[in-house]
């Protein structure tokens, strides 16, 4: 293998916009281009705006619509890839592309590597997986976690025990290397330099309680007029939540944005970074936010306490609580050298634990490991 770069498969569910595809983005991109190849296989029919926009780059990407209950055909079709591409390593994002995975590589030299990035929220167990994932575990070079909490749930509803679950943590580039105009984000937002705003990057789902940072953000206006909260972002709950605001009577004061490409930059207006989550594996958002010095509010959920320290980096509130969600925000609204001491540390913490390179680097040498 020495001479030879070794060839990853990423398998997952798409390579649409969400955390599980931002890291796969990032191991690409910041793959060592001497030692490895990497290839995507989409197992829900559509590739996604981040796979297409690897394709431009040169990466191979196939495709193919999963079928309900067991996918023979997919099965079959995995199988073949695997031998046409002489793929070396299969690194399965998420369970049900682990469960194929798995199942396609028995007997062949691939080896496999499963990574959780989340878990449903409420998290349930499953009997059948009491008896088939310690199967599936034996044919299998590696497990990682995003996060500890993470870790737990998989040891806790996959059977899978925390000694063999290896925490790789997200990582993320580094965002404040890019210059950015703040006059040329507001006015592609149409917002006015005459307020503050807050607000959060995310899909609009039930999972991300943004109907709580709703209600939260209402009472923060009764104090502080001057404030405009930002949801950018796409999702199921769009209509919903604006129907929330408006009935709230503060619908000119919340900004929803739909979907943005590159929405990252947008973070600079931002004096406050907001997480409300029900659960949350190591927010890939929540790292760009610190990357650029924003002092963050999150919920006491998944690893949002692993990534932000409290009263260190940012405030940790507990899940769904309204009264002290809002509490958080007008606390920092009303102490800007709070809001860069937070924000600060929270850069420095970022650039110690959570760097793409530190990121890239763990995962290459699991990779490195399975085909010793």
């Amino acid at each position: 293998m020495n001479d030879v770069k070794i060839k990853i498969l990423h398998v997952t569910f798409n390579m649409g916009i969400g955390g599980t595809e931002q890291v796969i983005r990032q191991i690409i991109e910041n793959s060592d281009v001497d030692r490895f190849t990497h290839e995507i296989l989409c197992i829900d029919g559509e590739i996604g705006p981040l796979g297409l926009a690897l394709q431009e780059k040169g990466i191979h990407i196939e495709n193919i619509q999963r079928q309900p209950g067991i996918d023979i055909k997919l099965l079959k079709f995995m199988r073949q890839l695997l031998k046409k591409r002489k793929i070396n390593v299969m690194h399965c994002h998420q369970y049900t592309p682990y469960f194929y995975g798995v199942l396609s590589a028995s007997f062949t030299k691939t080896k496999v590597i499963f990574t959780e990035h989340g878990r449903f929220y409420p998290d349930i167990h499953n009997a059948k997986r009491r008896i088939i994932n310690p199967l599936l575990l034996l044919a299998t070079d590696h497990v990682t976690a995003i996060s500890k909490s993470t870790a737990d749930a998989v040891a806790k509803y996959e059977y899978i025990q925390c000694k063999k679950v290896k925490v790789i943590y997200n990582g993320i580039s580094d965002l404040k290397e890019h210059n950015v105009n703040k006059h040329e984000l507001l006015k592609a937002l149409n917002l006015s330099n005459g307020f503050r705003y807050i607000g959060t990057i995310s899909r609009l789902e039930p999972i991300k309680n943004q109907s709580m940072m709703i209600d939260a953000f209402y009472r923060v206006k009764q104090q502080i007029t001057d404030i405009k909260l930002i949801i950018i972002g796409d999702g199921a709950l769009m209509a919903d939540l604006k129907q929330h605001a408006e009935a709230m009577e503060i619908a000119d004061d919340i900004v929803f944005t739909g979907f943005i490409d590159n929405p990252q930059k947008y973070i600079n207006l931002f004096e406050i970074f907001l997480l409300s989550s029900f659960s949350e594996g190591a927010s890939m958002t929540l790292l760009e936010a610190m990357s650029l010095s924003k002092p963050c509010i999150v919920t006491n959920v998944g690893g949002n306490p692993e990534v932000v320290v409290d009263n260190k980096t940012g405030f940790i509130s507990p899940s769904n609580d309204v009264e002290k969600f809002a509490s958080a925000i007008i606390d920092l609204l009303e102490n800007k050298n709070i809001r860069a001491e937070l924000g600060n540390s929270g850069r420095e913490r970022y650039l110690k634990h959570f760097s793409v390179r530190q990121m890239a680097d763990k995962y290459e040498s699991l990779y490195l490991e399975a085909i010793v």
